[in-house]
């Protein structure tokens, strides 16, 4: 796979900041030798989230330092409608206990179109990424990749749905429909975090949702499933990943789901 649309240079930038975090992540995994601090809202951070969103902030500014950015550790930048937006450790918590489930995620918007996307999974060993009208794919970089395709099933009874925790969906009157809608569906797993959105964009997952996340928590994994085919809105139905919650699908199941997790008075 050779890039060649609009967007074709941010996405060979985005993969190859992606190649130096995960050098850099690699390096530093070992929980036995990490500092773990409690940020204001009592999620945990390490150096290594920082050093590795550093990174980042510093090629985008030798890179394109005309664009903006918005990242988890140290907030935004700029004010350019071109905004990366980035987390550099999605899956802290898997992170700091061992668990190989974490990854950097790497978007570009522009204004509100999601123009790339870059998911880098290196404990996995995976990678997926995506820019706007090149497709979605999985692997290591664009030219060993292999295309990504949503699935086609079309009825809930036949879904597979994953999700991240129940932690989250009573808060917001939802509970009580993730649990009916777990007995509707064929299957349901808690994948969690990045990976059950990868999941619904190769297509072995037909829908996945979370009650509560940042904009960079999901930024990223925007443009990979459009682009694989699916759709990606808030549970509300609000396209993109602006509404502090998600539910992605391969779109036939979409407004089936969003029905089904509406809030109950």
């Amino acid at each position: 796979m050779i890039p060649t649309g609009e967007y074709a240079a941010d996405l060979n930038l985005a993969l190859a900041m992606a190649d130096e975090v995960d050098a850099l992540t690699m390096r530093n995994s070992d929980p036995a030798d990490l500092t773990v601090e409690l940020k204001p809202d009592d999620t945990p951070v390490t150096a290594v989230d920082r050093a590795a969103e550093q990174l980042i902030r510093s090629a985008l500014q030798q890179q394109r330092p005309a664009d903006s950015l918005l990242g988890e550790e140290y907030g935004s930048s700029g004010d350019s409608a071109r905004r990366w937006i980035v987390d550099p450790i999605d899956g802290t918590k898997n992170f700091i206990r061992g668990v190989p489930v974490w990854a950097t995620l790497i978007a570009l918007f522009d204004g509100d179109k999601p123009a790339v996307g870059v998911v880098s999974a290196p404990a996995l060993g995976r990678r997926w990424f995506a820019a706007a009208g090149d497709g979605a794919w999985e692997g290591q970089d664009a030219a060993t990749a292999r295309r990504l395709a949503v699935s086609q099933v079309a009825s809930l009874p036949e879904a597979s749905m994953s999700y991240s925790s129940l932690t989250g969906w009573e808060p917001i009157g939802r509970l009580d429909s993730l649990l009916d809608l777990s007995r509707e569906v064929w299957r349901t797993r808690a994948y969690g975090d990045f990976w059950s959105y990868m999941l619904v964009a190769e297509g072995a997952v037909d829908i996945a949702a979370e009650p509560e996340l940042e904009v960079y928590d999901m930024a990223a994994l925007v443009p990979i499933v459009l682009e694989a085919g699916g759709r990606f809105t808030s549970l509300d139905g609000i396209e993109g990943p602006f509404g502090g919650n998600a539910i992605a699908s391969n779109g036939a199941l979409h407004d089936a789901a969003v029905a089904a997790l509406a809030a109950r008075s």
